[in-house]
């Protein structure tokens, strides 16, 4: 399998990445995206490799505490212009950034500190723009305009794809008890207990609702929702198009978007199993009972994906990359009966649907040399 996959024809794809939260070298938050581009030859130049730790622009961590900020805000807008020339395509993995007390480990890592790096810039804005104006593919994902990126560099993206942020971010935990559940963030639970009279009764599986302004909405399994796992649910075209199941459970954090449907079409969503007090308590907060998970734009004017989830952190191997035809033991690298594992979500959803998205792009290419 390995000498198979070294004798696969070498092809390159110039991709202009872009991850502001990276706490190590292993690239966490855009490790899914170098597997595939490693796994099918893709290269940054005619033979060089793509490499998790060197190619992207962002956040780099160092030793001792120490780091390189290599951004597109160290560029002038010519050079931007340059870049959007030179690159093939783009990815916004993450911009959430990186807070003082995630990187210098002072206090608790849980509760909400002041940011080193982060948010959707004013230069990200002006590149995106050049991209989508030379009618190259963007690819963009959950938290590209959320918390920190400012109000107005938020607006200038919804305008640009005509797809909207309700502001509400959600997460699935298997436990709500905090102390069975040491996941469940600290800022979560003391801006519940602000509005609730500093009561947290929850101790079953839940589904969490935060918006940016704090507010936070809990939905408990069996009192809100049958299960408060969620599912995505892909249409028929999504299903033809880019290889996704029906149906996936996804248990990370997602953002809930309304797109423009003139402009965008869906290809899958998420669908909550809701009882009647759930959804009286989205109706309450005007959360949508269904939202979308793939959004996408493929026209003549621009070409445009927005994944409303954090697809590409993934708890994978990268060292499985280098084995041609590693899909056919895909059933060895996890365990579907676990609501929390990711693994099924990134072979069974975030791979093919990648792979496809990455062939059709180079296909392009192709056939405008």
């Amino acid at each position: 399998m390995w000498v198979t996959w070294l004798a696969t024809p070498k092809k390159k794809l110039v991709i202009a990445l872009v991850d502001k939260t990276v706490l190590t070298t292993k690239g966490q938050e855009h490790i899914s995206l170098g597997w595939i581009l490693n796994h099918n030859r893709y290269t940054k130049t005619s033979n060089k490799p793509y490499k998790i730790g060197e190619d992207y622009f962002g956040f780099f961590p160092l030793k001792d505490e120490k780091f390189r900020l290599k951004g597109l805000e160290r560029f002038t807008e010519d050079q931007l212009h340059k870049l959007s020339d030179d690159a093939d395509m783009v990815y916004f993995t993450d911009t959430y950034g990186i807070y003082n007390n995630e990187w210098y480990k002072q206090g608790d890592e849980g509760a909400q500190s002041g940011m080193l790096y982060g948010g959707l810039s004013n230069d990200d804005i002006i590149f995106l723009k050049a991209v989508k104006d030379r009618r190259k593919l963007i690819i963009t994902e959950f938290n590209t305009i959320g918390s920190p990126t400012r109000s107005d560099n938020r607006r200038k993206f919804e305008e640009l794809f005509q797809l909207y942020w309700t502001g509400w971010t959600g997460r699935y935990f298997n436990n709500l008890d905090p102390t069975k559940n040491l996941e469940i963030p600290r800022w979560l639970i003391e801006n519940y207990k602000k509005s609730h009279n500093g009561d947290w009764p929850f101790t079953r599986a839940g589904l969490v609702f935060v918006n940016d302004s704090d507010q936070v909405v809990i939905l408990e399994e069996g009192t809100h929702v049958d299960n408060a796992l969620p599912y995505i649910h892909a249409t028929p075209e999504g299903q033809s198009k880019w290889h996704l199941p029906e149906r996936t459970k996804y248990p990370f954090w997602f953002d809930v978007m309304i797109p423009n449907l003139e402009v965008n079409t869906v290809d899958a969503s998420y669908n909550l199993s809701l009882l009647p007090e759930g959804s009286k308590e989205l109706e309450k907060y005007s959360i949508p009972e269904t939202f979308p998970a793939i959004t996408r734009h493929l026209g003549d004017d621009y070409r445009f994906f927005y994944f409303s989830g954090d697809f590409s952190d993934n708890p994978i191997k990268f060292n499985s990359s280098y084995f041609k035809g590693i899909g056919f033991f895909k059933g060895f690298f996890f365990d579907d009966r676990d609501p929390l594992e990711r693994g099924s979500f990134f072979w069974n959803f975030y791979k093919p649907m990648v792979t496809q998205i990455l062939e059709n792009e180079m296909k392009l290419i192709n056939q405008n040399q």
